[in-house]
Order: structure tokens, then C-alpha cells, then sequence
């Protein structure tokens, strides 16, 4: 059986989702789990949660072992097959806080601030130099392993990983599995989801449902682009960027509208304030689920403390399914966040692309998906300018870099001038004090 490490365990939602999958997995259910932290409350926390379904759910097959700072990081690596990661650094506060409050005094809004924006831009920033010491332990204690990495900025961390680091890399994302499903229900064809063909390419957080079709191998896009621009002129709804999207590229993307909205210069405006309401934008979503988040873990928590019953059903995380590949040898299918190099032809080689992967026990296996449409790349591109430049900047060291990143964000740059660009970056480079101390 494999040793599955979970880095940052603390992150209850998904160290429940992915290790409580592998305990409903036959080819997994044995396994020995990690849980690694730098917080000795939240270690606990999913502590009792995984102990709880091993027991309930498992008949307590797998071993787990909680290991806590980093000094016990190396023992929790060793000898791992597998390395989960779902770390945030700096946490909701203060970091996130910061990420979202600072820029706000220069105008600058943001909705979810994980995976661009200069509040994306900040994380990845912050947390490289993490993955990095992560990235130099499993090199001497498991250089085999694979390192399943859940944590956003998806693509400039995960693309960091594979460039610079001798680990074995996949980014994974959840939004790839319900990008279809979630646009046929919403426009009333749930007849059209069973045998579904389809294929999604592009970047995390902006891949392009490209093609989908019905199971006898009718293209379903033009019902759909008919039944999307109605919806979009008579109702008021929560995915409308997306849909817009449909109406001005011609094709859907995988992640939501609250996403979407802030990885463009065309919906969050100060110019244009009532863009907010007409395209129903949740300005500042990520700090209100963070606050909802801990509150509702806090409440599971004791009631699982007070009886100690839970349940788990398998989820459509694709961690434990690419473990279970890999380990049986059972060919699965993924979107995975690799190293472009050539496979989306007109994205740049060093960008992390997200593209359809085979899964089995020699690894992952990207697939070529050739030229996305001048359009898509193009939007791609916007994001993967800053993306590049953040890597860049965490490998230079230099300041300037992260000014550049900023520059190249495209809501930013819309948004601010230079100088109140290379302000803000300043004054968040300050705000963030020893998490960014390589560039005080």
C-alpha cells in the first residue's frame, strides 16, 4: 500500500475530500497517510475528522500519523508515493486580508484575489519559496513521488514546480469535472448530460469547453449558445460572466463567474460602477467564505467531538483517482496542469497549460490538443503574461520584477497607473513583512 503525505492537513475541506476518497478506494484503502501541518490546532482538527471516517467509513484499515512544524516535515515526507498540497500561506489573516484591503485604497477591487489579480499575484509569491523547501526535501527523502499540488495560483505555482524543481508535478483543480455539467443544468438540458463527449483545453481557471457533444455524437454548442443568450437578456443569475463569455468568444470556460470576473479589464470597473450589479459580481467572495468556512468547520468539529459519527462519500476530486491509477495500473482520465511544451500550440512552452491527461501506472500522460481559437489563446495569454513574470520574479528576487508582474495583470493595469502600481505592490510587499522578506 502507498504513503500518501498531505501537506498543510489543516486544510479540513480537502484533506477530507481527498484522504476520506482514498479510504472508499479497495486498491487504497490500507494506505499510510501523513498529515503534515505547521499549525498543531488545525492538524488536530482533521486529525479527529480522518480518524473519525477511517473508523466509521473504513473499519480503521489506513494508519494515519499527524507530524507537526517543520522540523518533522522530512519524516512526514519520507518514503512518501505521493505528496498532496494544500497549503495556505499566510492564511485568511492576516494575508488574505492584506491582499484584498491594500489595494483597495488605490480603487482596485477583487473578488476571489487566489489565482490572479495582484492578490494572486502576492500568494504565489509568498508561497514559492514554501514549495521550494517542499521541493527540496522530497528530492532527498522521496524523489520517486508525485506531487499532487491543489494550491492556488494554480499555474504559477504548479508551473514554478515543473520548471524549476526535479518533482514530478500535476496541478489539479476541481472545476474541469462540472464545467459541462453545471452549463447543460443550468440551461435546462440535463437530457443531454448521460454519454456526453466533450473536450477542455487551456489554462487553470480560464480552459475552454471546446467541444461538446450528445451521445450520439450531435454538437450540442449551437442549443447552447441559443438557450445562453436568452437566459442572458431576461434573467438576472450568478454565472452571467460566463455567459457573456459564450456570447462575445463563443465558448464556455471551466471556472466560475465570481473568478472570471476579476481575470479580464472588462467587468470590474471603476469608470463603470453599475457593471457590478448588471453582471451580478460578489466584490470581496473569497474573505466572506473564509470567515463562513472556519465558522462551519468549527460547528462540524464539535459535533463530531461530541459523538464522534460521520460519514464519506467519494468525491469528484481527482487525487485519489490518479493514485489508484498510478498504483493499479487502471487507466484514468484527467485535466491536469502540466508544462505546456507544445501540447496547446500557440500558448508559449513554459506556460502551465490544463489539458486532458491519461493517468496510469507509468504517470501522467498529456495530451496534444493543437491550436486553441485566436480568440481563446488570446485571453489565455493576458493571464499567462503575469503568471510568466510572477515565476520570474520569485526566481529573480527582484522587485522590479513584481512591478512587472502587476503591470502585465490585466485588471490592474486597467485599473491603475504605473505608479500607482509600483505603490501598491510596495506598500503589500511591506504589509506582508517576513513572508516577503526576499524583497524588502
Amino acid at each position: 500500500m502507498p504513503k500518501i503525505t498531505f501537506m498543510g492537513a489543516g486544510s479540513t475541506v480537502f484533506a477530507r475530500n481527498v484522504l476520506g476518497d482514498c479510504m472508499c478506494s479497495p486498491a487504497l484503502c490500507e494506505s499510510e497517510i501523513a498529515l503534515y501541518d505547521i499549525d498543531g490546532g488545525r492538524l488536530k482538527d482533521s486529525e479527529i475528522i480522518l480518524s473519525a471516517i477511517n473508523k466509521n467509513v473504513n473499519g480503521g484499515k489506513a494508519k494515519i500519523k499527524c507530524y507537526l512544524g517543520v522540523e518533522n516535515r522530512k519524516e512526514a515526507l519520507r518514503g512518501a508515493d505521493f505528496v498532496v498540497d494544500a497549503i495556505q500561506v499566510g492564511l485568511y489573516d492576516p494575508c488574505t486580508i492584506i491582499d484584498f484591503e491594500v489595494p483597495k485604497k488605490y480603487g482596485l477591487r477583487q473578488t476571489i484575489a487566489d489565482t490572479l489579480g495582484i492578490g494572486g499575484i502576492m500568494r504565489g509569491l509568498r508561497t514559492i519559496p514554501v514549495l521550494k523547501s517542499f521541493a527540496d526535501d522530497m528530492e532527498e527523502v522521496c524523489p520517486n513521488a508525485w506531487f499532487l499540488n491543489y494550491t492556488n495560483p494554480m499555474s504559477i505555482l504548479s508551473g514554478y514546480m515543473q520548471r524549476y524543481t526535479n518533482v514530478k508535478t500535476v496541478g489539479l483543480c476541481h472545476s474541469v469535472q462540472v464545467c459541462s455539467k453545471d452549463l447543460l443544468t443550468g440551461l435546462g438540458m440535463e437530457d443531454k448530460l448521460e454519454g456526453r463527449k466533450e473536450t477542455i483545453a487551456g489554462i487553470n481557471h480560464m480552459a475552454w469547453l471546446l467541444e461538446i457533444y450528445d451521445k450520439d455524437g450531435n454538437d450540442l454548442y449551437p442549443e447552447i449558445k441559443k438557450r445562453a443568450l436568452h437566459k442572458l437578456e431576461t434573467e438576472k443569475f450568478k454565472d452571467m460572466v460566463r455567459y457573456e463569455y459564450i456570447k462575445r468568444l463563443g465558448y464556455y470556460c471551466t471556472e466560475s463567474s465570481e473568478h472570471n470576473a476579476e481575470y479580464n479589464p472588462f467587468f470590474i470597473k471603476s469608470r463603470y460602477p453599475e457593471l457590478i450589479e448588471k453582471y451580478n459580481i460578489p466584490l470581496d467572495e473569497y474573505p466572506r467564505r473564509c470567515i463562513e468556512q472556519i465558522a462551519g468547520w468549527e460547528k462540524e468539529r464539535d459535533s463530531i467531538l461530541a459523538d464522534g459519527k460521520i460519514d464519506h462519500v467519494r468525491s469528484h476530486e481527482y487525487a485519489s483517482y490518479i493514485i489508484e491509477a498510478i498504483v493499479t495500473g487502471n487507466p484514468y482520465k484527467i485535466g491536469g496542469n502540466v508544462l505546456n511544451k507544445g501540447l496547446i500550440t500557440n500558448l508559449p512552452a513554459d506556460a502551465c497549460v490544463e489539458v486532458p491527461c491519461l493517468v496510469d501506472n507509468m504517470g501522467v500522460h498529456p495530451t496534444h490538443v493543437g491550436k486553441l481559437p485566436v480568440q481563446l489563446a488570446g485571453m489565455n495569454m493576458t493571464n499567462i503574461n503575469a503568471q510568466l513574470m510572477t515565476i520570474e520574479a520569485a526566481v529573480t528576487k527582484k522587485r522590479e520584477d513584481i512591478y512587472r508582474a502587476a503591470m502585465l495583470e490585466p485588471h490592474t493595469a486597467a485599473e491603475l497607473s504605473i505608479d500607482d502600481i509600483v505603490s501598491m505592490c510596495d506598500e503589500l510587499i511591506e504589509a506582508h513583512g517576513d513572508y516577503m522578506k526576499d524583497y524588502r
